[in-house]
């Protein structure tokens, strides 16, 4: 692979598009896609050339990165001509969250196909994309991360964590971490406004402390500042919770803490606010 590959990009949402901009800033040469286009004209201005199609973006490529929303979609697409569109070496680099059997599935079918698989999910918002700060948890072989590493650094920290999945099943442990941690800063900053106090200052107060977190940072002032515009969705934590409470349950293990914030974040999904960011889990606590 040479210094500067050849990538093509799928799904240029709320968190691909930063990490597009981020592989322009490093001079990386990017074809992208995006079922709505909209998104594209912006990355074309920033020196991205967009495709009519996935097929078509990945031709040429001798890297694909895929950001879509779950795993059904990352499956429509690998079966929509990609696949078959794909250069014989081609690595593929899922950095959706999906279930880790999905992820092993992929691979499988990528593999079976002659091109490299590695699933690479990432944790840090939208604000970790644009600063180029993601935590990038990858499952696969140290080969295919050693070729990819040089492209994940200009997005953030890759880190290796096991095979094919296990890229997936970290980011599920990230996400027991975030959901808990989340439902945490939202009944402590309640029981200060319930109790008298002011929550803004409260979470100065407790910020150089042991509760002291990015969660509780940046979290923690989107609940006191009633600011829900979406970072990560309420919808995609549900499914993420879903995931997670699935692989418990098929390996014995029992997690009462991501099933009670599980229950709460799929309330406020019934409800219609699955569009919120997951920070807005306040308003369901202060409901109940």
């Amino acid at each position: 692979m040479s210094a500067l590959p050849k990538v093509a990009f799928i799904g240029t949402g709320l968190m691909g598009r930063p990490m597009v901009r981020r592989l322009l800033e490093g001079d990386v040469p990017v074809t992208a896609f995006n079922r709505s286009p909209g998104p594209l004209e912006e990355l074309v201005k920033a020196g991205a050339t967009a495709a009519k199609s996935a097929a078509e973006a990945v031709r040429q490529a001798e890297v694909v990165m895929t950001m879509l929303p779950n795993g059904d979609v990352m499956g429509e697409v690998l079966r929509s001509g990609v696949l078959e569109a794909a250069q014989p070496g081609t690595l593929f680099i899922d950095m959706s969250s999906l279930h880790p059997a999905l992820a092993r599935e992929h691979a499988e079918l990528i593999v079976a196909q002659g091109c490299q698989s590695l699933d690479a999910p990432v944790s840090g918002g939208t604000a970790g994309a644009e600063a180029g700060t993601l935590a990038i948890m990858v499952g696969g072989d140290k080969t295919d991360f050693e070729r990819a590493a040089p492209l994940l650094m200009l997005m953030g920290r890759p880190t290796l964590v096991g095979p094919h999945g296990a890229g997936q099943l970290c980011k599920l442990v990230n996400q027991v971490i975030v959901a808990v941690t989340i439902g945490a800063v939202a009944e402590g900053l309640s029981l200060a406004r319930a109790g008298g106090a002011d929550p803004v200052r409260v979470r100065e107060a407790i910020m150089g402390g042991f509760a002291q977190s990015r969660i509780l940072e940046l979290h923690g002032q989107r609940m006191n500042e009633r600011r829900f515009e979406p970072g990560g969705t309420i919808t995609n934590q549900v499914k993420d919770l879903d995931a997670v409470l699935d692989v418990a349950a098929s390996s014995g293990v029992s997690l009462p803490l991501s099933q009670h914030v599980h229950d709460l974040f799929r309330s406020m999904l019934e409800a219609g606010e699955g569009g919120l960011d997951h920070s807005a889990l306040i308003l369901e606590i202060e409901r109940q």
